[in-house]
Parts: structure tokens; C-alpha cells; sequence
């Protein structure tokens, strides 16, 4: 035990280069990121909360409605977000909201062609799997730690940690919709005449649709999941004050936090889920 120890494999050490030399030679890039993503994060903060809180939530019942034609999910939305509004973490609902939406967009449009480029490629997929698993397993502060670094403190260091937390739900379960198309399928569209472009867009997506608004919902989910972890380098939203209740060993607080967060992924789980045909 004593000789394999003795030669231990400085994989930590080579880790900490990368990352130092990247901060070296690279923060201009990491710090165009980090003005670019903090900018339109805080503007879209900045517009939720420039609206009156009851104006945003009878919008939110009304694109509720809008897209589900269902009268329930409008109330239950507009009583949801004023019992959130009662519990005064409005401002923090709506900047967790403004870090969720961007983590998910950002998620999908990287996560939706590289599961299509997956699908039709099986050799990108094995060499996708292990690193969709590192993604997945590794615990969140260890990647926290390297995105601090590059990032700074603020809400980006926090969005860079949850898209990588969440990135691999989206790229899996494209790739699980698009590679269960039906061979017959396929075949009927090639027999008239589709090209692989009109494959993709009549023939595949249509068909893995709804298992790719799986994808979507599961990495609003798990985005939710990791907003008490981006508070702790300076994210702000919901998380805040479930971190200083737990701080402070504030049952209340931290009841009335977590269940605002609650309430929200709830809300954009059933907005998310694709409507009845």
C-alpha cells in the first residue's frame, strides 16, 4: 500500500495547472464570457422586475393558459406566484427564474444538436457517454471551484456549474428520442424522396418530440436543483436565503425559501410539458 501511494499520479496537480495557466493566458476570454452572460442575465432581471409584480403574474396565467387552453393551470399559477409574492421573495423568485431560463436555453442549444449528432453517429456517442457521466456524478463543488476561478463572483460562475450539471439530460434524451425513430419510418420518408435535412425536421423531431420536452423539463429540474449551490459564489435568487436560514438554523425562513422554490419548479414543470394534441 505504502509503494503504490509513494507514486501517486499528480492528477490534482495537473488540474490545478490547467486551470491556472488557462487564468494566465486566457481571462480575457473568460472574462468577455463572464460580461457577456452576467449582462444578459441582469437584463433580464431587470425587465421581470421593472413590471408590477401583479402585472407579471396575470402574464404568467395568461401564457399559462395560452399554451395549455386549461383554466386550472391559469389559477393555479396566478394563486401560486401570489402566495409567493406574500412570502416576500418575489425579487429573489424572479432572479432564480432569470438563471433558470438562461441555464435551460443555453442547455438546449448546445444539448439538442449534439444529441442529434449523437444519435446519427454511434461512435460520438461512446466517446460522449463517460464524459456525460463524469458530468453527472462528479460532485457540483468540485467543478465550483474551477468556474470561481475563471469567472469571478457573481451569478456566471453559477451558471457555468449549473449548465454542466444539467447539459448531459438534454443531449441523452435527444439522443434516446431521435435513435428510436422507427426504422419503417425512415424509410417511407427516404422511398419519397426526402432529403436528410427533411428527414430530421418532418420525420425524426416530430417523432422524438415528446422525449425531448422529457429533456427539457428534466434540466429545468435539475437547474432548479442548483440554485442553493450557485448562491454560495454570489448567484443570488432563492438560494440566498436558504443559505443564511441555514446559516442562522432559521426553520422558518428556510421553510418559506424552499418552498418558493418549490412552487416555481412546479409551475414550470407543467408550463414546460408539452400540450394534449
Amino acid at each position: 500500500m505504502d509503494f503504490i501511494e509513494t507514486w501517486k499520479i499528480p492528477l490534482g496537480k495537473w488540474m490545478e495547472g490547467g486551470v491556472d495557466y488557462l487564468n494566465d493566458h486566457a481571462a480575457w476570454f473568460f472574462n468577455l464570457v463572464s460580461d457577456i452572460l452576467g449582462g444578459a442575465i441582469d437584463g433580464m432581471i431587470d425587465a421581470l422586475q421593472w413590471l408590477p409584480p401583479l402585472v407579471l403574474v396575470l402574464l404568467c396565467a395568461a401564457g399559462g393558459y395560452a399554451l395549455h387552453r386549461s383554466w386550472k393551470l391559469a389559477l393555479g399559477i396566478f394563486l401560486a406566484l401570489l402566495l409567493i409574492i406574500n412570502l416576500g421573495y418575489w425579487e429573489e423568485t424572479v432572479e432564480t427564474l432569470a438563471l433558470v431560463v438562461s441555464a435551460t436555453a443555453l442547455c438546449m442549444i448546445i444539448g439538442l444538436p449534439v444529441g442529434i449528432a449523437a444519435a446519427h453517429r454511434p461512435w460520438l456517442y461512446a466517446v460522449l457517454r463517460p464524459v456525460l457521466d463524469l458530468m453527472q456524478t462528479i460532485p457540483t463543488f468540485v467543478y465550483l471551484i474551477p468556474t470561481l476561478i475563471l469567472f469571478g463572483l457573481g451569478v456566471v460562475p453559477g451558471l457555468i456549474s449549473t449548465i454542466i450539471f444539467a447539459l448531459p439530460a438534454p443531449i441523452r434524451l435527444t439522443h434516446l428520442g431521435i435513435s428510436n425513430v422507427p426504422q419503417p419510418l425512415i424509410e417511407a420518408g427516404e422511398a419519397f424522396g426526402a432529403t436528410r435535412r427533411q428527414l430530421l425536421f418532418k420525420v425524426e423531431l416530430p417523432h422524438a418530440m415528446p422525449t425531448i420536452m422529457a429533456g427539457l423539463t428534466q434540466c429545468i429540474m435539475l437547474s432548479l436543483s442548483m440554485v442553493v449551490i450557485a448562491a454560495l459564489v454570489g448567484a443570488g435568487g432563492l438560494g440566498k436565503p436558504v443559505v443564511r436560514a441555514l446559516n442562522t438554523v432559521n426553520i422558518a425562513n428556510g421553510f418559506e425559501a424552499g418552498l418558493a422554490i418549490v412552487i416555481l419548479a412546479i409551475l414550470l414543470d407543467r408550463v414546460c410539458k408539452r400540450p394534449e394534441p
